[in-house]
């Protein structure tokens, strides 16, 4: 399972633990050509700034606990299905570690022509 190049596939909502707290990111990846791990938090509505928040609590608790001595430190990525971009590089600049927001689309936003090059989601879920 990869999450495209040199991304090979950790876990989903993967458990993290830091003073008897339990965190349980959606995504976690680990990045070959970076050394690193990514931690991926999928948000169904628009960007909202306690997600960098989460983010930066995954990020601390990955680096002090789950990375390794020779790896480099983890990046975390928000994907949500809106973001204002400049309200977004206003909000993340003061945070030190590396994180970045993205957005998505639906299917049924997509054009015709790449929705019908996609595969159907009856199929997707035979192969899972």
């Amino acid at each position: 399972m990869t999450f495209g190049r040199d991304f090979a596939f950790i876990g989903n909502q993967y458990h993290l633990e830091a003073f008897s707290h339990d965190f349980f990111p959606d995504l976690l990846f680990f990045n070959r050509e970076l050394n690193c791990l990514v931690v991926v938090e999928l948000k169904t509505g628009d960007f909202k700034t306690g997600y960098l928040a989460q983010l930066m609590t995954y990020l601390r608790i990955l680096d002090d606990k789950v990375k390794k001595p020779h790896e480099n430190p983890s990046i975390g990525i928000v994907l949500c299905k809106t973001a204002d971009k400049d309200f977004v590089e206003y909000v993340i600049q003061d945070y030190a570690k590396p994180m970045g927001v993205a957005t998505y689309r639906m299917n049924s936003d997509m054009p015709k022509k790449l929705r019908e090059a996609l595969p159907d989601v009856e199929e997707l879920k035979k192969l899972l």
